[in-house]
């Protein structure tokens, strides 16, 4: 998926302008697709640019309202029904969970501890957007409820997993290595270092 399709996907519903599009994406496909107001502008410009969309209305402070062409539709339609090979997904929490056992045992058991409490609180968020929305006005929000749901469960998911993965830590006998990280120098180093100075100057 790209923002290109999601913004082509939107249109297919209804003509929008920049600022209707990026409010769609603030309130739902944000939490799957996040994207940035110039990130949103910058791509309509390219796909009206390319004949995908058009311009069908202007106002005022260079409003500009946006509808699907032909060309768009049937873009749209391609990007729905292609296949697409699996790929693995980069996740960054992941990679450092890989990398845990070079913390300290507390603190690698805190990182996860933290994302569970990440986790409940987006998944507080958004229950709290599914029980105030209304989800049977068009085909639209009957999908983006589906898409709501996914990211409910999810966020259950990944609470059980780091409760999880915490306790398998907490509970593990392997030892992980020592790795130092950066110290600052003590009042002793310090003094040292100036000692060592001093006679450094005073035998020249």
């Amino acid at each position: 998926m790209s923002l290109r399709n999601a913004l082509l996907g939107l249109l297919v519903f209804r003509p929008g302008s920049g600022y209707d599009l990026l409010k769609m994406f603030d309130t739902s496909l944000g939490y799957v697709w996040p994207a940035k107001q110039s990130q949103i502008y910058g791509e309509l410009t390219k796909l009206d640019a390319t004949g995908l969309i058009k311009v069908t209305e202007e106002g005022p402070r260079g409003r500009k309202q946006y509808s699907l062409t032909p060309e768009g539709q049937a873009e749209t339609v391609r990007w729905l029904t292609e296949n697409r090979e699996s790929r693995p997904l980069r996740n960054p929490m992941l990679l450092q969970t890989f990398f845990l056992g070079l913390l300290p045992r507390e603190k690698a058991v805190q990182r996860l501890l933290d994302h569970a409490e990440a986790s409940a609180k987006e998944h507080d968020t958004l229950v709290a957007l599914r029980d105030t929305e209304e989800w049977d006005k068009d085909m639209l929000t009957v999908c983006g409820r589906l898409v709501l749901e996914h990211g409910i469960r999810q966020r259950v998911l990944e609470q059980e997993w780091a409760h999880w993965a915490a306790e398998q830590l907490r509970t593990a006998h392997i030892k992980g290595p020592d790795i130092a990280g950066p110290t600052e120098p003590s009042d002793t180093d310090t003094s040292s270092a100036g000692d060592a100075n001093d006679q450094a100057h005073s035998g020249s």
